[in-house]
């Protein structure tokens, strides 16, 4: 079986996604920032299930270090066949009180970063013969709904549709799919506004890790580009 790194992936909608691949058989690389133990523990349970785990550290607002860690897993469990880009920092602040720190952060993080690690993935995919690209936005992005509390996120995460759109379209005769998995409220979210969702409960992250199984599966390997809203109707 070829190998799947997930960024953001000690815990969380990340370590769901981790362990998920690695039921399916997939090699996986654990990636975190500062989570170590909570990653070593996440490697562990995904050994337990049967395929090579490695835990590895990269602060991916250092662009060498993302596109390294790319490398990184690619030469221990290559070929890399999935690459789902999950780290995202997350601020809510009204937009006066908005920090430049605090935005570089977050747009380097949700945006810059999967730039970074889809740019140095795709020549690795294409050389494996394919793969699958999944890149976690945030529910109602490209609808361009206004949210003044969360403006760098919500900008950065319309960047990562976009980013998602273009390299579909490149990379589709090369046997690479990209599409974008959207969460809206979910359970380990920062914020719950439940009474803007039509469903009026938060999500499960297993619900979120259901949508991206699915994009990697063989029934999805004529999609490609398209958004995944994982949200209870929020901002339909």
């Amino acid at each position: 079986m070829s190998g799947a790194l997930v960024t953001g992936s000690a815990k969380g909608i990340g370590r769901g996604i981790a362990l998920e691949l690695a039921r399916l058989g997939y090699d996986v690389a654990i990636h975190y920032r500062h989570s170590r133990a909570e990653a070593e523990a996440t490697r562990a349970e995904a050994e337990e299930l049967g395929v090579r785990a490695l835990a590895l550290q990269a602060d991916l607002t250092d662009r060498a270090a993302a596109a390294a860690l790319v490398e990184e897993a690619n030469a221990a469990l290559g070929p890399l066949r999935i690459l789902v880009n999950n780290v995202g920092n997350y601020v809510y602040t009204p937009l006066e009180e908005l920090t430049l720190e605090e935005w570089d952060d977050v747009v380097e993080t949700n945006l810059v970063a999967t730039f970074v690690t889809c740019r140095a993935a795709i020549p690795l995919m294409r050389s494996a013969g394919g793969g699958r690209i999944v890149n976690i936005g945030y529910a109602g992005a490209q609808n361009l709904v206004a949210r003044p509390g969360l403006v760098a996120y919500a900008i950065a995460k319309t960047g990562v549709v976009l980013l998602t759109k273009a390299i579909a379209r490149a990379e589709a005769a090369h046997g690479i799919t990209a599409n974008v998995v959207s969460p809206g409220v979910i359970e380990n979210s920062a914020t719950k506004p439940l009474a803007e969702i039509p469903m009026g409960r938060e999500g499960r992250i297993e619900e979120v890790v259901a949508a991206v199984r699915w994009f990697v599966s063989d029934e999805a390997a004529y999609v490609t580009g398209q958004v995944l809203d994982v949200a209870g109707g929020w901002n339909v």
